[in-house]
């Protein structure tokens, strides 16, 4: 079984467990594997699909993928149950024009973070269930991120759902998915944007005055939620193995991207990778300059990755040693404008019939502008452009009718509140919560 570290290197190491119950370590940091569990080239090979059955496909590679991480924490059949639970959509790929598209939108949210959250959702619960205990978990979320936990955990009775978005900076669906889920979730618009957000979450868990209440997190900034993502990258290599692939990562808070190089430092032979963001661009910046700068948080038509300080890309920096050569060397970063994106819209929609989501647009586009035309270009497709419907018909004038979905989810009671961007408020209000609830 893995262990894990503090980036902040003044906790002690944990296992995948404790990680997965305790998002972050008690000195504030993120946690890092202490090594990285890798799959031989006979490994790799008897999992290489004999058929064409995609979900026994997606199943091995969950299998496969999760086993490395856990080892004997969870026993096999009940592994067995929570992959099966997870991985119960496809995940197909297209080929439009000369790009792969790896789609991963068609779960229950129809955003790539179904994949991790229900994941997740199958852990955390199996482990509370197994301890008798009831957990708050919290999840700061820029749209998509937010409404898959929701989904995940909705009625699980071991734990309640805090919900914390960017008031008036998600789609109308995004908020619909969050605000009409269950009774164990507590969705609030906070004033303010994602970074605030997430400040919040990151504060509450290491605030001594919450310290008696349990309690963890659903971002990618928990090892719960990161090391599922590594689960499609090996079932996309499977997939498209004998092309040398260069993958293109729609990016915000950087957690899909840090999965990807996860997936590769276990052995996966995915080795060219490009950082697509939008007007965040740190990443970028850092590949220009070598020096790590966030920036306050820009809104873009591409929302769910408007993050100016991706947590992710500290895990990212500890990969690479802090090198930005080394960082350079394996990864190409750009950022698209909003125009670019609308106009990527419509000229992929034009050209291919495709209609692409703003944030997959933005990843088409750094597919154009960065491709290695010696690799297979592999895209990932992170959300359905129903979700984005508003913003692509003002942005671009193409029809995208989201009111069947948007009435699907508006059927279920609506819960949901206000707060500032204040810690002292936000800790009052988890006080309330688990008084009530745990």
């Amino acid at each position: 079984m893995s262990t894990f570290y503090s980036l902040n290197r003044q906790s002690p190491t944990v296992s995948f467990e404790a990680a997965v119950l305790h998002s972050l370590a008690p000195d504030g940091g993120l946690y890092y594997p202490t090594a990285f569990p890798r799959f031989s080239a006979a490994e790799l090979a008897a999992l290489r699909p004999q058929g064409g059955d995609d979900a026994a496909l997606r199943h091995a590679a969950a299998r496969a993928v999760l086993g490395k991480w856990i080892g004997a924490a969870i026993p096999a059949e009940a592994l067995d149950r929570i992959v099966a639970d997870a991985q119960s959509f496809p995940w197909p790929i297209r080929s439009v024009g000369d790009v792969h598209i790896l789609e991963l939108f068609h779960g229950p949210t129809l955003a790539f973070k179904d994949v991790a959250a229900r994941t997740l959702a199958g852990l955390l619960d199996y482990f509370l269930q197994r301890r008798g205990e009831r957990y708050l978990l919290l999840v700061s979320t820029s749209g998509d991120t937010g409404s898959a936990i929701a989904h995940g955990f909705a009625d699980r009775a071991a734990i309640h759902v805090v919900v914390l978005y960017p008031e008036g900076r998600i789609s109308q669906l995004q908020e619909a998915q969050m605000t009409h889920v269950a009774a164990n979730v507590t969705p609030i618009a906070v004033a303010g944007d994602f970074d605030g957000c997430q400040a919040l979450v990151k504060g509450a868990l290491v605030d001594p005055r919450l310290a008696h209440i349990p309690m963890t997190a659903a971002n990618s900034i928990s090892m719960g939620r990161l090391l599922p993502q590594i689960i499609y990258y090996l079932y996309a290599w499977l997939k498209l193995a004998d092309p040398p692939l260069e993958v293109t990562v729609p990016s915000g808070n950087f957690g899909n991207l840090t999965a990807g190089l996860f997936a590769q430092q276990m052995g996966v032979p995915l080795t060219r990778w490009i950082a697509a963001t939008n007007a965040n661009d740190a990443t970028v910046r850092y590949a220009q300059a070598g020096v790590y700068a966030p920036r306050p948080t820009v809104q873009t038509l591409s929302t769910a990755m408007d993050v100016g300080a991706p947590s992710n890309f500290m895990r990212i920096l500890e990969l690479f040693e802090h090198d930005p050569a080394a960082f350079r060397a394996r990864i190409k970063a750009t950022s698209v404008s909003d125009a670019e994106t609308a106009a990527t819209i419509r000229a992929v929609y034009e050209a291919h019939g495709y209609l692409l989501c703003p944030h997959t647009a933005v990843g088409w586009r750094a597919v154009q502008r960065c491709g290695d035309p010696a690799a297979e270009p592999l895209l990932l497709a992170t959300a359905s452009p129903l979700k984005f419907a508003a913003e692509i018909r003002a942005a671009t004038g193409l029809d995208v009718d989201d009111r069947a979905e948007i009435a699907k989810w508006r059927q279920r009671p609506k819960r949901g509140s206000r707060l500032a961007n204040d810690p002292d408020a936000f800790a009052a209000q988890l006080q309330r919560i688990a008084a009530e609830v745990l």
